[in-house]
């Protein structure tokens, strides 16, 4: 438990944090999931779709702090290579 009044403050600040970075990072994952299925069903339009919305989650990712940029950008260029090959 907390000693002082700023501790317990960091550690309710902490709780949040951890929840809203959870949720973000779960957004993530379920996006690029959904590219994967997308990919392996061959629709081109339902993997383009799938394909845009995944860069715009890794890219809120990066501006939460959640991703590096670089790994941001070596994912875009994975799943993008990966929807030219279908394309």
């Amino acid at each position: 438990m907390a000693n002082s009044k700023s501790a317990a403050k960091r550690a309710r600040q902490t709780i949040k944090r951890t929840a809203r970075n959870k949720a973000v990072r779960s957004k993530l994952k379920t996006d690029l999931k959904r590219f994967e299925q997308a990919m392996v069903s061959e629709d081109k339009e339902l993997a383009e779709q799938r394909l845009k919305r995944a860069i715009i989650t890794i890219d809120k990712a990066v501006t939460k702090g959640i991703l590096h940029k670089n790994k941001a950008a070596r994912t875009k260029s994975s799943i993008t290579k990966k929807f030219n090959e279908l394309a």
